[in-house]
């Protein structure tokens, strides 16, 4: 996570931010609701163990890129690429319009879900799996899911896969619509996995999608006033 832990992504819908301390007691909360288990096959962690796995993504960008306990997860093109000794990219996704409504406030009350890419496959850097979470139940159905996931496909890697669970219709639809194709089902994890090879035209397609998107300094950056 040390690639992107001074980056802040502005979208339209949607504000990228690293995922840090401040972040994790709304995380926690969610992360307690029956339904989001259930769709991210995650077991609940206590607070403290919430706090030490964000200290982990943190700080130990050498690990082997592994699925985390119950992260719905990705990362952007031009600007930078992963490589293998940074194997994992984590941001918190804000929802837009109430950041730049009240500047100054804190972001734990503007958080949307969180979204992920990491490396499955260190012999093959170009492979990257990707999972978004949106997690805050008044932020669902407005596109945010889909804004992150595509600003976090402009990190420029050739391939991309995500791994869904079967009963998560509405992330399968999604990630579908973005031109993912399904390629395998697993009955023992009830998950299905879909897959993304960047073309040439697809190359084009996401820089028109991402276009607006800015890259600033994190904690440099306060929201514009509305």
């Amino acid at each position: 996570m040390k690639l992107n832990e001074n980056v802040l992504l502005l979208g339209k819908k949607v504000v990228l931010v690293p995922y840090t301390p401040a972040h994790v007691p709304r995380y926690h909360e969610w992360m307690k609701s029956e339904d989001l288990q259930r769709l991210t096959a995650s077991e609940p962690l206590s607070l403290e163990q919430e706090y030490a796995m964000q200290q982990s993504w943190r700080e130990d960008a050498d690990r082997p890129a592994i699925s985390q306990p119950h992260s719905s997860l990705l990362c952007r093109v031009e600007v930078m690429t992963l490589s293998p000794l940074s194997s994992e990219c984590t941001f918190i996704v804000l929802d837009a319009e109430k950041w730049r409504a009240q500047p100054g406030t804190p972001e734990e009350s503007c958080m949307a879900g969180d979204v992920n890419l990491f490396l499955t496959d260190l012999g093959d850097p170009g492979l990257g799996e990707i999972e978004v979470m949106i997690a805050e139940p008044s932020c669902r159905g407005r596109g945010f899911g889909t804004e992150a996931v595509l600003m976090m496909m402009s990190y420029g890697l050739r391939n991309f896969e995500a791994k869904i669970g079967q009963a998560n219709e509405p992330s399968i639809r999604m990630f579908r619509k973005l031109h993912f194709d399904q390629v395998s089902v697993s009955s023992v994890f009830q998950e299905v996995t879909l897959r993304l090879t960047v073309s040439e035209l697809e190359r084009q397609w996401l820089l028109q999608q991402t276009s607006h998107v800015q890259e600033k300094p994190y904690r440099a950056v306060s929201p514009e006033p509305p």
